[in-house]
């Protein structure tokens, strides 16, 4: 088994394809094939040492799920069921994906609760993502003008994901070297 998990959450497939966009970088020694979290489990996330979690931001500022009109179960669904389970030595990094310009108060603060949830699991949390570059009010997923994961806008400014992401893989691949 490959020592990265890969675990998205998505409606309309944005998410998923940075997803394999990363495993393709990573090649299959390092990282598994990507899956949609409505068809994992608490155990599947915690058979690796390193996760790498991606979720769109709705709205103002909530998770992919039901409650906000998404077909199929997402992260709003599976967040509660990591209550009680300890990710003490696992490394997550996570990725957001939103809209500054039609989403300014609240570009890419879904990030914050995959952030929030896997620090109260004791999971390391790496891949913070500076702000510069990027034009909005405010996000939930700030802090010390970094962005608690990779930032990626691909309605606005699609044209620098690539080097972006490839930067913030280089910034975390400390975590399986």
């Amino acid at each position: 088994m490959a020592k990265v998990g890969i675990f998205f959450g998505t409606d309309t497939g944005n998410t998923r394809r940075i997803a394999k966009d990363i495993a393709t970088t990573l090649g299959a020694t390092v990282a598994d094939k990507p899956v949609n979290i409505r068809n994992a489990s608490v155990e599947d996330l915690l058979q690796y040492s390193v996760l790498i979690l991606g979720t769109p931001t709705y709205g103002e500022g909530e998770l992919p799920g039901l409650d906000f009109g998404t077909p199929t179960e997402s992260w709003a669904e599976f967040l509660p069921k990591l209550d009680g389970h300890d990710f003490s030595g696992k490394t997550v990094a996570i990725y957001g994906l939103g809209n500054q310009k039609s989403y300014p108060d609240d570009f890419i603060s879904a990030v914050y609760y995959l952030h929030e949830q896997f620090n109260r699991c004791g999971a390391n949390l790496i891949g913070t993502w500076s702000t510069e570059g990027y034009t909005f009010k405010r996000s939930k997923a700030v802090v010390s003008d970094r962005f608690l994961g990779l930032a990626l806008d691909q309605e606005n400014q699609k044209e620098l994901s690539k080097d972006r992401l490839a930067a913030w893989l280089d910034s975390i691949a400390v975590a399986w070297a």
